[in-house]
């Protein structure tokens, strides 16, 4: 494929973004398929409990400590090569999971997985910065690309509740066979290859102090999340953050660093960063508070609890497309601080559910939350990759990515550990004394525990956990709303400059995301412009 060095894109590129698509829905599938597949998982291998959160986490785990060095390799080998190699692993690494005779084997395969899927997610994204080089298309390819992940994401419970019907639970990993076989046949005639301009070596004791840095702080989130404070969340904690000074300052000092950090002197790229970590906090904790609620409250099956998350999915998807589509006459900061906005009211719509009948308003107010993340995803992520040079655009992406992976870790373990909190509070002492002690204990935890042993649990006991659930869930949610609205103030004010490039210029009215500044990457109009063209 020839493509010239700027103007806009042809039919050409908009083919290249549907098979960009193909990677992308398979990592938002593979987030939530596996879900489903985990009780027959379950009963077949028979894995212990820590096995079983080894299963399930092993795969985030290396996305998120993986992902800022894969983006920099593709920044260095060319983008297109790592998405296509990194595909390969990964249907490699599916076909092992699928067949995996052991726990340990399944493991192993998962944390394959996420090795391969971390070369996919900012390949992906870098991409559409070479092949989109007018702002709003850009930003409308960006937006597609959040929705093709949201799209996934969507489908996986319904996907995994139709495979689980018919096939074994390995059926949920083969998804990634004909998908990626499709992408690795259409890549080569489709996609641009890019390679940054004198990109230096790959610094492997970078590539060790990043992973030192980043898994120590997500397994805190996710055992904070499980067990609660205590000596090892401090622990890993103080490594994260003494790694990640020895990251940075090594970053400093290198010819060629694995990131620039002076990326972060940019305020789109800053505020955007903080901004989708915040949001994403949120995001996550709600997500994990409705998929109890239609479980536990409703007490609906997976597959029907699966097809009640359409509806916000849908929210999501439409705000993802818009949103982008909006800055050509609205700033980008406005747009999100407005969409934010209606996000705050679903929050606070949480804090209203009741003891019954708040199927549609726990539905309804979810949709308006995941109408903000649309909106999140899709503009802060083009705020992202906009602010860096062409031969960052990679390890940019990765930013974006790694923030947004420890966004949602850190919202299951925080807001979690609030309604958990409120749950505890809620129950009463003297109705669990009469119970036995491993019920009692199961009860007093939490909801999902109460219902693990609802035979052995008095119908009132039942009923108070319940409620106990349910005043958990308008404790996050009224929280949400205040931080949520105040992130969209703060939204606006910090960002209320970009894009404010004159009418004249070569993207209109707001055209660009962009402040018409001389930092990383000039104007959002010119970035993602390869220097050089295209590396065939």
């Amino acid at each position: 494929m020839t493509r010239p060095n700027s103007g806009r894109a042809g039919p050409a590129e908009w083919a290249g973004l549907a098979v960009l698509a193909l990677p992308t829905v398979l990592l938002g599938l593979d987030l939530t398929v596996l879900h489903l597949a985990l009780p027959s998982l379950a009963a077949d291998l028979r894995p212990s409990a820590t096995q079983e959160l080894w299963i399930v986490d092993a795969y985030g785990f290396l996305i998120a400590g993986l992902l800022i060095t894969m983006g920099t390799l593709g920044d260095r080998i060319g983008r297109r090569l790592l998405l296509m190699v990194g595909g390969v692993a990964f249907v490699a690494a599916s076909l092992a999971a699928a067949h995996a005779p052991t726990p340990e084997a399944l493991i192993a395969s998962r944390a394959a997985l996420g090795v391969a899927g971390a070369t996919l997610m900012p390949s992906t994204l870098a991409l559409i910065s070479n092949m989109f080089h007018d702002a709003r298309q850009r930003a409308l390819a960006i937006g597609l690309w959040a929705t093709f992940f949201a799209g996934g994401m969507a489908a996986g419970p319904l996907v995994g509740g139709a495979l689980l019907q018919h096939f074994w639970w390995g059926a949920a990993f083969l998804l990634a066979v004909p998908v990626i076989g499709l992408m690795l046949v259409s890549a080569p005639f489709l996609l641009p290859e890019y390679r940054a301009p004198q990109s230096g070596r790959l610094d492997l004791l970078s590539v060790l102090l990043s992973l030192l840095a980043i898994l120590p702080v997500v397994y805190a989130v996710k055992e904070f999340a499980e067990e609660g404070p205590g000596l090892p969340v401090l622990a890993a904690v103080v490594a994260g953050a003494a790694f990640s000074t020895a990251f940075v300052r090594r970053q400093l000092v290198l010819e060629s660093p694995l990131l620039d950090v002076a990326l972060f002197g940019d305020r789109a790229f800053s505020v955007a960063l903080g901004m989708m970590l915040v949001g994403l906090v949120g995001v996550g904790g709600t997500m994990l508070l409705t998929t109890q609620y239609l479980q536990l409250v409703e007490r609906l099956p997976p597959l029907a609890a699966g097809l009640w998350f359409g509806p916000p999915a849908l929210m999501m998807m439409l705000s993802s497309i818009l949103a982008p589509v909006l800055t050509r006459w609205v700033r980008p900061g406005y747009v999100v601080a407005g969409v934010l906005a209606l996000s705050s009211a679903g929050y606070a719509l949480m804090g209203l559910v009741g003891p019954s009948g708040g199927l549609f308003l726990v539905v309804g107010a979810f949709s308006l939350v995941y109408l903000g993340l649309g909106a999140i995803a899709a503009l802060g992520t083009d705020l992202v990759v906009g602010a860096a040079p062409p031969e960052k655009a990679g390890s940019a992406s990765a930013m974006s990515e790694t923030v947004q992976e420890l966004g949602l870790a850190a919202g299951i373990a925080l807001v979690g550990s609030l309604s958990a909190a409120v749950y505890g509070g809620r129950m009463d002492a003297e109705a669990l004394a009469g119970l036995p002690a491993d019920t009692a204990r199961a009860v007093g935890n939490s909801l999902s525990g109460a219902a693990s042993v609802a035979d052995e649990v008095p119908a009132p006991v039942f009923e108070q956990a319940r409620g106990a659930f349910i005043a958990g869930l308008n404790t996050a949610g009224w929280t949400g709303a205040v931080v949520v609205l105040a992130l969209a103030v703060a939204t606006a004010v910090m960002l209320r400059h970009i894009g404010a490039e004159d009418s004249d210029g070569p993207d209109g009215p707001g055209g660009g995301t962009g402040e018409g500044r001389s930092g990383p990457g000039g104007t959002a109009g010119a970035r993602g412009r390869p220097a050089d063209g295209p590396v065939r």
